[in-house]
């Protein structure tokens, strides 16, 4: 079981920015990570995903040219950067975590670990 902690979401205005963390427990396995997002009423959605080594990320098309996704291994922290928020990118943030991987993985259904969440509003 890998333990999985987001930090960093908020109340941003419209066109500002917020940097997520997602930390995960020490582990020796190579695993995959990524990010989705879950607004009220509507079913949990990717985001970005990247594999072990950082060489391989996807995007969904709404992320693209926004948000950055990033991963430190030293620190077993992977990160999500996203600038010019909109209200439409509010919503409850989750990583995700699959283990013995050297690829990334888009959908919900690859992973194994799911952290709890945290949550990004962004007003208009």
């Amino acid at each position: 079981q890998v333990q999985l902690v987001e930090s960093g979401g908020g109340l941003v205005q419209t066109g500002g920015s917020l940097r997520l963390s997602c930390a995960a427990e020490e582990t020796n396995r190579r695993y995959a990570m990524g990010w989705f997002r879950q607004a009220p009423g509507k079913e949990r959605e990717f985001v970005a995903a990247i594999s072990w080594a950082g060489t391989t990320t996807y995007y969904a098309d709404s992320a693209k040219g926004r948000f950055t996704i990033s991963r430190d291994n030293a620190k077993n922290t992977m990160y999500l950067q996203m600038s010019d928020l909109k209200p439409e990118d509010t919503a409850l943030y989750y990583c995700a975590a699959r283990g013995f991987s050297d690829t990334a993985y888009t959908t919900t259904t690859s992973y194994e670990y799911w952290g709890r969440g945290t949550q990004v509003i962004v007003s208009s």
